[in-house]
């Protein structure tokens, strides 16, 4: 039995889900998002809360069942007050900035790096050492941080460069300090 996937997930007012077979569709103020589930799992919207249950009894049902009920959680969650990451840059001359859209960062290479815009997202700075993420799907949001942070993830001598807003970097001492 999943503890996780026994809980209903709680819609607010102000979304709608339909559940038509496996399909899942979730609208909200945010915007609309769908999924489709495996064969093993069963939805049902009822009373203001969706429930999922096991439709077999398998190992990996047991392993879908929870994931699935967090992934329809994260949907309602997206269509009604949507995610953010905020990002920041630490380091001599590394930077954010918008070019329409697109978000422009520089980060120490020889050429900066220019981010597209990605459906669904929306790339806004706060000044030129910080940046955020925003969009209704969580996962989508998580990927283009830590695709923006892949450019120059922090090092641990100095600690520059790109980070998630709040993240703590364990510093080392270096070579000179063991004199």
């Amino acid at each position: 039995m999943s503890r996780i996937g026994k809980l209903p997930v709680k819609v607010p007012s102000g979304v709608s889900v339909s559940v038509s077979g496996q399909k899942v569709e979730i609208k909200g103020a945010k915007g609309t998002l769908s999924r489709e589930l495996p064969a093993e799992i069963k939805a049902a919207f009822a009373d203001g809360a969706i429930t999922v249950s096991p439709a077999m009894e398998t190992e990996q049902t047991k392993a879908l069942w929870g994931l699935y009920r967090v992934l329809l959680d994260n949907m309602v969650v997206g269509v009604s007050a949507g995610y953010k990451i905020d990002l920041e840059v630490v380091g001599v001359g590394y930077k954010f900035e918008m070019k329409g859209k697109d978000l422009l960062v520089a980060a120490g290479l020889s050429e900066t790096v220019l981010f597209k815009e990605r459906p669904g997202l929306v790339y806004k700075t706060d000044g030129p050492s910080k940046a955020s993420v925003e969009g209704i799907d969580k996962e989508k949001v998580g990927q283009a941080a830590a695709d923006i942070r892949r450019i120059r993830p922090p090092e641990p001598y100095k600690g520059k460069g790109i980070r998630y807003a709040g993240e703590q970097i364990r510093r080392k001492a270096g070579k000179t300090a063991g004199k």
